[in-house]
């Protein structure tokens, strides 16, 4: 048995948790070297997925294959059923994932619930990132067409505050600080804000440091903003996901930082989806098996390609209980069915779209513009023809071979920038999909309506990116 006690992790703006799960997954001379003392979440979906998972991670090996009886059979009363059946790991993980909006006024409850639940005389690690929407470019270039004074007034600008608070009256002897890299380049009352940020935090008793190994400040004292962002395909996430990350070391500690060690190969979305059961995508009106494949032939047929189908290809749109054939680092194959893997309702046109785009990207090596669409398939827009149509990349496939795209939060809204690579199912991305590609483990269940399921996968830390910032923190302390 270990002489060493966990080292407590506070995550705030917790999300679904990728963060905690990278934590908490991390192990060291065959034991776990991290556990969740809080996760703080305000969003209602994103508290229930850090709930279950909790709940899961505090039940023995033994009792977990209990849980998959939810996953399958998702009524509260199984949940509740589940609840009674362990009251003790249900208690502690209701106390440990909190749903609270951190801000001025929650403060005090803030206060209380970290030194009801950490333990002072052991080091811990504050982790989180506040909501990104106002630093995120697209977020900024649709606020162009509002007033200027409502942006300078969005609290989403300021909420990084709350954890300067925590790092006041706490002093954790390590952070990690995620946000979106957009962040950058954005400004408040005339002022960058990134440069603000990390003064702020610096006048904490913190030193700050790049988690790429580049040199975090220059000459004059301004902050090497690029130096801060972390490339996920570069250590083996299977995603072109660009992020800001700061790790902050108390002044009195006398420890450097290591570097995350960027992987000799790049992990391509095959390669994550590996094992995943085959669904075809379905009629959002009248769906029938005849009808949807005669809207996907038709979009074949417009890329010069021809595909039959029996049914007995595909698990069926609507079967969400299908058990994962294999994996390639995220499969359980004690699970006797894959959460979350449900395909979308889509158009008719637009089924004959991504049929179109995934078969032209297969021929082609590349995925289509809405300008090289045949005229059956362009969007009705009066300047489609035009070079200056916006978005001309608006329907994407993700390409077999290579990492996908970032997975964001509006994968949630529409599926057309996440059109699955096999033509033959002629469809968006579903959450699990997503969740493989933000390397979440096929047993980790997301909550909600598959509209905030997908908002929660995109808005994540990659759970295997934070395994290995856990390493470095782990090393430190």
């Amino acid at each position: 048995m270990s002489r060493y006690k966990p080292i407590q992790v506070v995550d705030i703006f917790a999300g679904p948790g990728g963060l905690g799960e990278g934590f908490s997954s991390f192990m060291d001379r065959g034991a776990r070297r991290f556990e969740i003392a809080l996760s703080i979440e305000k969003d209602s979906f994103a508290r229930k997925t850090l709930l279950l998972r909790s709940f899961f991670r505090k039940l023995s090996p033994t009792k977990r294959k209990t849980i998959y009886k939810y996953y399958i059979d998702t009524k509260p009363e199984t949940l509740s059923q589940l609840a009674l059946n362990n009251p003790k790991e249900w208690l502690s993980a209701c106390q440990e994932a909190v749903q609270l909006e951190l801000a001025p006024e929650t403060r005090k409850k803030t206060n209380e619930l970290i030194k009801q639940r950490v333990n002072k005389e052991n080091p811990w690690v504050l982790v989180g990132g506040p909501p990104c929407q106002a630093y995120s470019l697209v977020g900024r270039a649709r606020r162009s067409r509002e007033a200027r004074q409502l942006f300078e007034s969005d609290k989403k600008h300021t909420l990084y505050q709350e954890y300067l608070h925590i790092l006041n009256n706490f002093k954790p002897p390590v952070f990690v600080m995620e946000n979106v890299k957009g962040i950058l380049s954005a400004t408040y009352s005339g002022e960058q804000i990134f440069q603000r940020i990390c003064n702020d935090l610096a006048d904490q008793g913190y030193r700050l440091y790049s988690l790429t190994g580049e040199s975090a400040i220059d000459l004059s004292g301004r902050w090497l903003t690029e130096s801060f962002v972390v490339r996920a395909e570069k250590y083996g996430i299977p995603q072109a996901r660009h992020r800001v990350f700061i790790l902050g070391i108390r002044d009195d500690l006398k420890v450097k930082p290591a570097s995350l060690t960027p992987k000799t190969m790049q992990i391509s979305i095959d390669q994550a989806l590996e094992g995943i059961p085959s669904l075809r995508s379905r009629l959002s009106t009248s769906d029938t098996f005849r009808k949807w494949l005669e809207a996907r032939n038709t979009g074949l047929s417009l890329a010069g390609e021809s595909m039959k189908n029996s049914i007995a290809d595909f698990f069926g749109s609507e079967f969400v209980n299908c058990k994962p054939l294999h994996g390639f680092f995220l499969s359980d194959k004690n699970m006797p069915g894959l959460p979350n893997h449900e395909a979308r309702s889509h158009l008719t046109k637009d089924i004959q779209r991504y049929a179109f785009a995934s078969a032209y990207a297969f021929k082609t090596g590349k995925s289509p513009k809405v300008t090289e669409f045949p005229d059956l398939l362009k969007p009705d827009h009066k300047n489609i023809c035009s070079d200056q149509v916006p978005f001309t990349d608006r329907f994407k496939v993700q390409m077999f071979g290579k990492p996908s795209s970032t997975i964001t939060s509006h994968i949630s809204k529409d599926g057309h920038y996440y059109i699955h690579p096999d033509f033959k199912q002629a469809r968006s991305l579903t959450v699990r999909e997503a969740a493989r590609l933000q390397t979440f483990p096929d047993n980790y269940r997301f909550e909600g309506p598959r509209t905030e399921q997908y908002k929660q996968v995109g808005n994540a830390v990659p759970p295997i990116l934070a395994k290995q910032i856990a390493k470095l923190v782990h090393d430190l302390i």
